[in-house]
């Protein structure tokens, strides 16, 4: 199946793309989705383990499954004072 991602704020400037295509076979949760992009080294092997992610623009956790078509945010941690 095809999951669209998408990168926002220093996860984009880390990985240095916005959006990224995703292909997982039938069944795949989060976890699977994060394991996939890491597994790619370099500066995707940076993404964190266990990030906030949205899928379909609502907040899951990482054993959520995955559809086709599926829209996967990663949402970076964010500071302020």
């Amino acid at each position: 199946m095809e999951i669209r991602t998408l990168f926002f704020a220093s996860y984009r400037d880390l990985l240095g793309v916005g959006e990224l295509y995703v292909y997982l076979p039938d069944n795949a949760i989060v976890s699977d989705l994060i394991s996939e992009i890491r597994s790619r080294g370099g500066s995707f092997a940076a993404l964190p383990i266990k990030p906030a992610v949205a899928v379909n623009q609502s907040y899951m956790d990482l054993m959520s499954p995955l559809n086709d078509g599926d829209e996967v945010a990663f949402i970076p941690p964010i500071a302020g004072g």
